[in-house]
């Protein structure tokens, strides 16, 4: 092996290491850190959403190998926790990359990074350098895809639309920041919030590598948007994502978050997928079909 690291360049947003960083990601095939993160988080880049930190993806760590990228130290929107990413056959990286997530993303002399639990080589790795477990969890779950047997009703005047059939980006918006419960917890009606973020709900959709046929909603008689579900999938692997889902506080209790995360599914089986990941342990995911399927640590500095 002839191994080098460096850092991601990042002169473009959507540069050479975007897509190579994606490529890595797809290979890998990881749960832990599936390409949809690294969709979704670009989605929030190039909307310009006030809380994505593109300022600091000059950070990420790359390993090659040949320069095939091999290993990946990166976050999620937000470096406030990190992801170690290794092809197989690479672990032995792990504490070098620990040393460089230190150096790159250590916040006040804090850093946060995500270890699967079982993995006592990068547990030990972490703590030879400093690092703890904490009772911060992460956790996965799985659904089997089979077409065939995705089956969900809808009440009465209620439908499946998806992105490629249209939508209305405020609208979209405002099922996302109820299905949140932004508005129940006090921050307020929608419409404050887009008069000052608009343009990144409009530009969301406007990049590379979206599928807009995956971005599934469940339109209410007259109203176009009352629950969604994203998800992400590429052809090249065998896994896809659901990110995010919500349904508005009113349309609650209906089954409308159920159809549209099996219909998003369906959606992904049809095109060649066999599963699909959720980073979530809620009793929703697991009522629909979804199974516990891993957890992860968050360990931190001493």
């Amino acid at each position: 092996m002839s191994v080098k690291s460096r850092l991601y360049q990042n002169a473009v947003l959507y540069g050479e290491d975007y897509d190579r960083v994606r490529d890595f990601l797809i290979e890998l095939d990881s749960h832990n850190y599936h390409f949809g993160r690294w969709d979704w988080m670009f989605t929030f880049f190039s909307g310009g959403a006030e809380w994505a930190d593109s300022g600091s993806l000059g950070k990420i760590g790359i390993w090659e190998d040949d320069g095939k990228i091999v290993a990946i130290t990166t976050y999620d929107s937000k470096p406030e926790g990190i992801f170690l990413l290794t092809l197989k056959g690479y672990e032995n990286l792990r504490k070098e990359m620990i040393l460089q997530a230190k150096e790159s993303f250590a916040k006040d002399g804090k850093l946060r990074v995500l270890i699967l639990e079982g993995d006592i080589d990068t547990q030990n790795a972490a703590f030879e350098t400093g690092l703890i477990p904490t009772q911060e969890k992460e956790c996965d779950a799985i659904l089997p895809i089979n077409p065939q047997t995705v089956k969900y009703t809808l009440p009465d005047g209620f439908k499946i639309t998806s992105f490629s059939d249209g939508y209305d980006p405020y609208k979209y918006g405002e099922c996302l920041w109820k299905g949140f419960n932004h508005e129940m917890n006090g921050e307020g009606p929608f419409y404050r919030y887009w008069e000052k973020n608009s343009e990144s709900y409009i530009k969301e959709w406007d990049r590379p590598n979206v599928d807009l046929s995956l971005k599934v909603s469940v339109a209410a008689p007259n109203r176009c948007h009352v629950s969604h579900c994203g998800m992400w999938y590429d052809k090249r692997t065998k896994s896809a994502l659901v990110e995010p889902v919500a349904t508005e506080p009113a349309y609650r209790k209906m089954g409308l978050g159920k159809a549209a995360v099996l219909e998003a599914v369906k959606r992904c089986g049809e095109l060649g997928a066999t599963r699909a990941f959720v980073g979530s342990s809620q009793q929703f995911y697991y009522s629909i079909g979804f199974r516990p399927y891993a957890t992860s640590t968050w360990w931190k500095e001493k």
